[in-house]
C-alpha cells in the first residue's frame, strides 16, 4: 500500500531509511523544521538548515521515488530566546518560494511558556500574512493537555485562522477531541516513549473514525522508528479494517491537507508491483534465499498483495541463480 509520511525528521536519519521507506510503498513525505539536538546560536545557522530542508535533502529523498516536502520555523524549544526568534521569523519569508516547501511549522509550546505562547503567534501571523498552511507540535506528557487547549484557544482566537489549513500533531487519546472538534486536522505520532504506539493510534481510530486524521513516525534524534506507518498499516489490517480506511488515514487524508498548499506538485502515482531494478539487487545483498522465500509465503498468507508481488519477483531471480 502506498503512503506518504506527514512528519518525519528526514535530517537525523540516515540514508538506508529512505531505501526501507521506499520499499515499504512509502511515496512523499514532509519534514517540518525541528530542534538541532542543542539549541543555535544565530538565525546564521537557521538559514544553512532551510538550505538543508530545500535543496540537498529534496535531492536525497529523490534517489529513492520519494517526493521530499518541508516546512520552516523556529521551533518552541528555541522560542525562550525571543529575539533570535523574531530574526528567524524575519527570515522566514526568503524560503517561502522554494518548490518543496508546503507552509510554516512545527509551531507550537513546549513547557506552555509564555514567551513560547508570544513566539507562537508571530509565526501565525506570519502564516496569515502568507497565506501557508500550519503544522503544530503540541507539547510531551504532561504538558499536553494544557498545551493543546492554550494551541487551540489561541488559534481560534485569531479570526484569520481557518482550521482546516491547519493540522494539529502530536494528538492522543485525551487530545484528539479537542482538535478535531474545533474543525482542524489531526496528526498521530507513532513514536515509543513521548506519543502513540502504532496499537494506541489503531484505537484513536476506533474511537474517532477516520475523518480528518493522518499518521505520521516523526523519525528524530530519540528513540523512533522511520517505518512505524507500515506497522500501523499492519496492526489494521490484523484488526480487520478495510483497505479504503487505511488508505484514507496513510494516503487520501495528507494528500487532501497538502493540496491546499500552492506548492504541492502532484505526480504520477507508482504502479506497486514494478520493483526497481536495484532493490531487487540490494534485497539479495541483505537476504539469504531462505529468508526472502519465508518472507514472500508469509506475505501471501497476510494478503499483503505489493509486497508478495515485490517477493515473487525476487524468487524469480533467486531460483535462477
Amino acid at each position: 500500500m502506498n503512503y506518504i509520511d506527514p512528519h518525519i525528521h528526514m535530517i537525523s536519519r540516515v540514508t538506508d531509511d529512505y531505501q526501507r521507506m521506499t520499499m515499504c510503498g512509502c511515496v512523499a513525505l514532509t519534514e517540518p523544521a525541528f530542534w538541532a539536538g542543542f539549541d543555535r546560536g544565530s538565525v546564521h545557522g537557521f538559514r544553512d538548515y532551510f538550505r538543508h530542508l530545500t535543496e540537498f535533502e529534496p535531492k536525497r529523498a529523490a534517489q529513492f521515488g520519494i517526493r521530499h516536502y518541508c516546512w520552516l520555523c523556529i521551533n518552541a524549544k528555541e522560542a525562550e530566546n525571543v529575539p533570535l526568534s523574531r530574526e528567524v521569523i524575519a527570515m522566514i519569508p526568503e524560503f517561502l518560494n522554494r518548490p518543496n516547501v508546503l507552509g510554516i511549522g512545527e509551531i507550537g509550546l513546549n513547557k506552555n511558556t509564555r514567551n513560547e505562547a508570544t513566539i507562537f503567534q508571530e509565526h501565525v501571523d506570519l502564516a496569515m500574512k502568507t497565506n501557508e498552511l500550519m503544522l503544530i507540535h503540541t507539547p510531551h506528557l504532561e504538558d499536553k493537555y494544557k498545551g493543546t487547549h492554550m494551541i487551540i484557544d489561541m488559534l481560534t482566537g485569531d479570526r484569520r485562522v481557518q482550521p482546516e489549513r491547519v493540522l494539529i500533531d502530536h494528538v492522543e487519546e485525551h487530545t484528539v477531541r479537542l482538535a478535531l472538534d474545533a474543525g482542524f486536522w489531526c496528526g498521530m505520532t507513532l513514536y515509543p516513549v513521548t506519543k502513540c504506539t502504532p496499537e494506541r493510534a489503531a484505537d484513536i481510530v476506533e474511537m474517532v473514525g477516520p475523518e480528518r486524521i493522518m499518521a505520521n513516525s516523526a523519525g528524530d534524534w530519540g528513540k523512533s522508528d522511520p517505518m512505524a506507518v507500515p506497522l500501523f498499516i499492519q496492526e489494521m489490517k490484523r484488526r480487520g479494517h478495510s483497505e479504503d480506511v487505511i488508505r484514507m488515514i496513510v494516503f487520501e487524508n495528507p494528500l487532501s491537507f497538502f493540496r491546499q498548499s500552492a506548492r504541492w506538485q502532484e505526480w504520477e502515482r507508482p504502479n506497486n508491483n514494478s520493483v526497481p531494478s536495484y532493490l531487487r539487487e540490494e534485497a539479495l545483498r541483505q537476504y539469504s534465499r531462505e529468508q526472502i522465500l519465508a518472507g514472500m509465503s508469509e506475505a501471501r498468507q497476510n494478503g499483503a498483495k505489493e509486497l508478495g508481488d515485490f517477493l515473487q519477483e525476487l524468487e524469480q531471480v533467486v531460483e535462477g541463480e
